[in-house]
């Protein structure tokens, strides 16, 4: 027997699920001091890299590093940490992955605990070759085009492509600098400051018709100018791209090749 029953639905709130995106920082040292001198070093003259965007602190690499060495996670003053960033636009909200004296403390100072939270992978997966039929309500948004810039920039002058690839199409001067969520591609000298995958997006890559650049970054690694370039590349068509590390290595590597006419 199937009974339907009179139900009342408040007039004043409702309560629903929702999903909130989220920047992921994992948090490699105790040492603030550091963490800032570094955070000044990448984020320093980009004032509107952040936009107010919601923060996970991800404590897993601290635990990592941990059982490797045998010693103990020292104590994380969460309230520094949390203005720290704070200063950079970002609003810690969350935290996972921590043992059980730092998760209580990120409680204590007013972060969330996600042990659900998971990462994205730096790389999409393969898309199996059948898929089930998709029904969409309505068509998603256009994905933005890429910024297209064609007069030369001049030394102080910053160009950041958010979430999106970067087109310059006039010379990059010393002390310019061109920042790309996506791929940056310079049609002309590439001399000052580029800075592809800005948000981690390790598949990101730089093209130069001439590189010759100050810093080439991509997802945060990079090379500067106090290391010349290897012998061939310097003022030649060039591309730049992330090798991931392997097993055994320190870590991500830029890959530099010449580009064939």
């Amino acid at each position: 027997m199937t009974v339907a029953i009179q139900a009342t639905t408040p007039a004043t709130f409702e309560i629903k699920s929702a999903n909130l995106p989220l920047v992921a920082l994992l948090l490699k040292s105790t040492d603030l001091v550091a963490l800032a001198r570094e955070l000044q070093a990448r984020f320093g003259d980009i004032p509107d890299f952040f936009d107010q965007d919601a923060l996970m602190i991800d404590l897993s690499p601290l635990q990592t590093a941990a059982a490797r060495s045998g010693r103990a996670v020292g104590d994380i003053d969460f309230p520094a940490l949390i203005t720290l960033l704070g200063s950079y636009q970002l609003v810690p909200l969350s935290v996972k992955g921590g043992n059980p004296a730092h998760m209580a403390a990120a409680l204590q100072a007013g972060l969330l605990p996600v042990p659900d939270a998971h990462l994205l992978p730096d790389r999409p997966a393969a898309v199996p070759q059948q898929q089930p039929p998709v029904v969409v309500a309505e068509p998603p948004a256009a994905p933005l085009g890429a910024l297209v810039v064609d007069k030369p920039l001049r030394s102080g002058q910053q160009v950041y492509a958010r979430g999106r690839d970067l087109v310059v199409l006039a010379m990059v001067n010393a002390g310019a600098e061109v920042i790309a969520d996506g791929h940056i591609h310079v049609y002309a000298p590439l001399r000052g400051k580029a800075m592809a995958g800005a948000r981690g997006n390790t598949e990101a890559r730089i093209f130069s018709l001439a590189l010759e650049a100050e810093l080439i970054s991509i997802a945060g690694v990079y090379r500067t100018a106090e290391h010349p370039l290897p012998e061939g590349l310097a003022g030649h068509p060039t591309q730049v791209r992330l090798l991931p590390g392997e097993e055994g290595q320190e870590g991500d590597r830029l890959v530099m090749n010449v580009m064939s006419a």
